[in-house]
């Protein structure tokens, strides 16, 4: 139909129909079972996200309770909030600030904040390893001058970011000889291993002791996919890292 300008009224001619395009698919989530019986939800949840929240969900007295906790490259954030269920001082769970995987993380601390006791408090952010840390510093409680505990999960694959997860490392892990950075991951591209591997000698070059805690074999693989050694892309690895004698 021409308007009152003789111009044809195009309508929604170049308008898709519908049906044209498939839905984008709804997140998939996942529950967590934690030995208590109490289900965390994620979405993002990675082999090594369950394995370090199962790890300190069964030492939460010696490792979590009343402490304060950091974590980075938390993707689903299970850990975090697993350690804040177990009544962590203060639990930070941070990721790279992308609107999205913070959005995810808020998602997933809100789904599980009925389980969270009186006295623990759960923030989120996003934070780009190597930045300054005083953001991070803030959710302290008064007084305190760095983390108990920092959990590093999956994050170690990323060989270029080494050296800004040691700067973060340094900034806001408590100088005391019980502080503990919990460095857990699964070498999901096997062949890069002796790459990912070099993140521990370089912590011991720049203050820190590397002990191995575990290796624990999963069940399955997470991305099915993948070329190599399917063993190695179901073992999890556990390390703890904490300050050197001659730091302190």
């Amino acid at each position: 139909m021409a308007d009152a300008d003789g111009l044809l009224d195009a309508g929604d001619m170049f308008k898709d129909p519908e049906g044209f395009y498939e839905p984008e698919p709804e997140p998939t989530f996942a529950d967590h079972q934690m030995h208590s019986g109490d289900v965390v939800r994620g979405n993002l949840l990675w082999n090594a996200g369950r394995t370090s929240a199962h790890y300190i969900e069964e030492r939460a007295h010696e490792l979590i309770t009343g402490k304060d906790v950091l974590e980075i490259g938390a993707a689903a954030g299970v850990p975090s909030i697993v350690s804040a269920v177990k009544g962590a001082r203060t639990a930070v769970m941070t990721d790279y600030p992308d609107p999205d995987l913070v959005e995810n993380m808020r998602f997933n601390a809100a789904a599980s904040a009925a389980l969270i006791p009186a006295g623990s408090a759960l923030h989120v952010d996003g934070y780009k390893w190597g930045n300054p840390v005083e953001p991070l510093l803030a959710y302290l409680p008064a007084g305190a001058t760095g983390f108990d505990v920092l959990i590093m999960a999956d994050v170690v694959y990323s060989h270029r970011e080494h050296p800004n997860l040691i700067k973060t490392m340094q900034q806001t892990m408590k100088k005391t000889r019980d502080a503990v950075a919990l460095v857990i991951f699964t070498p999901y591209q096997p062949y890069l291993l002796p790459k990912t591997e070099k993140f521990f000698p370089l912590a011991e070059e720049n203050g820190f002791r590397v002990t191995k805690i575990f290796e624990k074999l999963m069940d399955d693989v997470l991305f099915e996919n993948d070329p190599g050694d399917e063993r190695l892309r179901r073992t999890v690895f556990g390390y703890e890292i904490r300050w050197a004698e001659d730091q302190l």
